[in-house]
């Protein structure tokens, strides 16, 4: 077994382009349900919303690419309103029923025949992404002996872990500022806080664009680094993976979803990486147990049985507190 190899692909995954889109779908998340308690299963259309709307104004509309960019922003804001204007006067179970089947349908409706045109059907748009490409400041690859990256995955990386600095420094002072702390308040009782004379439905759904808003900027990179949109990649698996990476890392903490987006990809490429070398001909873990087909399958059980077991020993993630963790379900 090379212990360096399975060393290189979980870091390569944990540094990577997978980890940054999950981090900002999780920072997003962190706003609705750790900051403010709002249940919100379809973030994976948040991210959709925001990758197609960069492809569609540039390839469908003929669009500029900074203004596809200004709209891969405002498709998710729009969502939002979509989705928060019916919903967030009612109990936090509506809103989770409501976003997972927007997610869906939206991930139909760009994979429809019938609005090929305009979304590109089941093979999805590309052919939009050549200005961010051509804007790639450097001229070779990265090689840190352990891991390394080439010229497009440098240059991807640079804009995608800056995009996560500053979203975790946007929530960080918004969590502190009279805004963030009404938002905590409304997490705990949202009864006192209307008592108190504040509007709960207008912060509510300001927390709901905002946190849209951070998940489409993870549709744009991911748009940008594959330089292409596909409907089978914001399916709901996307939204319960930053739930997972959120949980892992702790609510209600400005760096709870990026640590724990890392921590995510890291296990899962390490364990892949793992039970690949350790099962098949020359593995130490025979055949009739383990082959070689289901070892990729394998380190999905195990890291379900992890996050059970901290959320059954320590619910509140590894930075996590408790007490943040509570939603508010009236």
């Amino acid at each position: 077994m090379d212990i360096l190899d399975i060393l290189r692909a979980a870091l390569q995954q944990a540094l990577g382009p997978q980890a940054i889109v999950f981090a900002l779908a999780a920072i997003g998340l962190n706003i609705h349900f750790g900051y403010t308690g709002l249940l919100n299963f379809g973030q994976a259309g948040f991210v959709a919303v925001g990758a197609y709307g960069l492809a569609v104004s540039v390839v469908t509309f003929g669009a500029p690419f900074w203004l596809g960019i200004v709209m891969s922003l405002v498709a998710p804001l729009v969502l939002a309103v979509i989705l928060g204007v019916p919903t967030l006067r009612l109990r936090a179970d509506y809103l989770a029923i409501v976003t997972i089947a927007a997610a869906e349908v939206l991930r139909f409706v760009f994979g429809s025949v019938e609005m090929k045109e305009t979304f590109g059907g089941s093979n999805g748009l590309n052919g939009y992404a050549r200005p961010f490409q051509q804007a790639n400041p450097y001229s070779s690859g990265i090689d840190l002996g352990i891991i390394s990256f080439g010229r497009n995955d440098l240059w991807s990386l640079t804009v995608g872990w800056i995009l996560v600095a500053l979203c975790c420094l946007l929530v960080w002072a918004l969590m502190r500022s009279p805004w963030g702390r009404v938002l905590r308040s409304i997490r705990e009782d949202e009864d006192a806080v209307r008592s108190l004379g504040k509007n709960v439905f207008a912060y509510k759904m300001q927390a709901l664009a905002l946190g849209g808003v951070i998940g489409g900027l993870g549709g744009m990179f991911l748009a940008l680094k594959q330089a292409s949109v596909v409907p089978s990649d914001y399916s709901t698996l996307m939204t319960f993976y930053a739930f997972a990476a959120l949980l892992l890392g702790g609510a209600a903490r400005v760096l709870g979803p990026v640590v724990g987006s890392v921590l995510f990809w890291f296990l899962i490429a390490g364990l892949g990486s793992f039970f690949s070398q350790s099962a098949g001909k020359g593995g130490w873990i025979p055949t009739v147990i383990m082959t070689d087909t289901q070892a990729s399958v394998i380190r999905y059980i195990v890291l379900g049985l992890a996050i059970m077991l901290l959320m059954i020993f320590r619910p509140q993630g590894i930075f996590g507190d408790r007490r943040e963790i509570a939603i508010d379900g009236r």
